[in-house]
């Protein structure tokens, strides 16, 4: 089996959120990878109004995940339940998702389809550069509270986004033909329990976890196990 981890919007360099995980998991033989997302201005184009968007953070997604026949579990966070809706669609070698704390997309739907009227208070659009943020000075207590000892090398991985993600509806939905397993965070400070109980109702099975918004960080072990018991 291999795990590619898909991170969630407004970071950079998926590979050092998943790390703690990453490290368990390699001593069971299982290999990571962590795509860029063009969105997140990872692959050399600046995000902005016409920058790189949904549609490329998925070209780049499933050009990975149709890169080897491995078996592969996609585990997405956050915004990268969107991108892997579409991403994994009719790829046969992935045999599961895991959603961590993330949207689960109905064809047409987009990250817009699960906002209210106004940005979440964490979060800093700016319409002139067309791109969107996390404001720094929410990221320890609204999304790392649980492991506030990442937090500075976390704040260096901040990223702007291009702003054009959050009404780009996607075209496919995997998780109709892929077993898709669904993480609740009960501690998640960002996407409360409850919104994720909402979106979880679309998966085949759902577990829950004491833990922050981000429990690769803050729970590696327990993600770590749950990924090994659901191996095929």
């Amino acid at each position: 089996m291999r795990i590619v981890f898909v991170h969630g919007a407004c970071v950079r360099d998926g590979a050092w959120w998943w790390h703690r995980t990453d490290e368990l998991l390699q001593r069971h033989g299982v290999v990571s990878l962590a795509p860029a997302l063009p969105s997140c201005g990872e692959t050399g184009r600046a995000a902005g109004p016409d920058g790189p968007g949904l549609a490329e953070d998925v070209a780049a997604v499933r050009a990975v995940l149709q890169g080897s026949d491995e078996p592969t579990v996609v585990v997405a966070h956050s915004y990268g339940g969107i991108v892997t809706a579409e991403a994994a669609a009719g790829v046969t070698s992935v045999r599961r998702l895991l959603l961590v704390s993330s949207y689960l997309p109905e064809v047409g739907e987009s990250l817009a389809t699960f906002g209210g009227p106004d940005p979440a208070p964490f979060l800093d659009p700016d319409g002139g550069s067309g791109t969107l943020g996390v404001r720094p000075d929410s990221l320890a207590d609204t999304f790392l509270q649980d492991c506030p000892d990442v937090v500075p090398a976390a704040l260096e991985r901040l990223a702007r986004q291009s702003l054009g993600v959050v009404g780009a509806p996607v075209r496919a939905a995997a998780w109709h033909d892929v077993p898709t397993t669904y993480l609740v965070c009960t501690g998640d400070r960002g996407t409360p329990a409850s919104a994720q109980r909402e979106f979880a109702r679309r998966a085949d099975e759902v577990v829950e976890l004491d833990a922050g918004h981000h429990p690769f960080l803050s729970r590696p072990q327990a993600v770590a196990d749950l990924l090994l018991d659901r191996r095929d």
